[in-house]
């Protein structure tokens, strides 16, 4: 009995395929390759593909697609000590990301004393000074005094 499969060329395309082919269209148009009409009409082309064979056709005068970059995993020596000029880089890292929460805070907590402000009729005192100064003073203290896990005597 002969193989009756038919090539790959005509073998029915699925939603997968005509996806891949439009995020490379997609591709293609942002490095510059194809202009927005161009992109359109094969974005089109490809979304009414049939068979593989059509959605190559589509991508045929195109670069194959790099490889997607995968970044090197190094291992870093053991992180640099704090020293006398301040803490550590990971540290003062983690020490800004916490005045990024502590930004945040304030500025959901304003918002909800201007609106309950607005809807009072009359400026209400500012209550969200008590939380964000506690909470200010907690990150300075963090900052000046280490925490157990920073011992220099390991």
């Amino acid at each position: 009995m002969e193989d009756e499969r038919v090539p790959e060329e005509r073998m029915r395309a699925s939603d997968a395929d005509r996806d891949a082919t439009a995020e490379r269209l997609a591709t293609a148009l942002a490095e510059g390759r194809l202009r927005l009409d161009e992109y359109e009409e094969r974005l089109h082309a490809a979304m009414s593909a049939v068979h593989l064979g059509d959605l190559a056709a589509l991508t045929a005068d195109l670069p194959e697609p790099a490889p997607a970059a995968v970044p090197a995993v190094e291992e870093e020596p053991d992180a640099p000590a704090a020293t006398a000029l301040g803490p550590a880089p990971s540290a003062w890292k983690e020490w800004t990301d916490e005045w990024r929460w502590w930004l945040g805070g304030a500025v959901i907590m304003t918002g909800i004393w201007g609106v309950t402000s607005i809807m009072g009729g009359a400026l209400l005192p500012y209550w969200p000074l008590v939380p964000l100064g506690i909470w200010a003073a907690i990150l300075v203290a963090a900052a000046i005094w280490p925490d157990e896990s920073s011992d220099s005597r390991r």
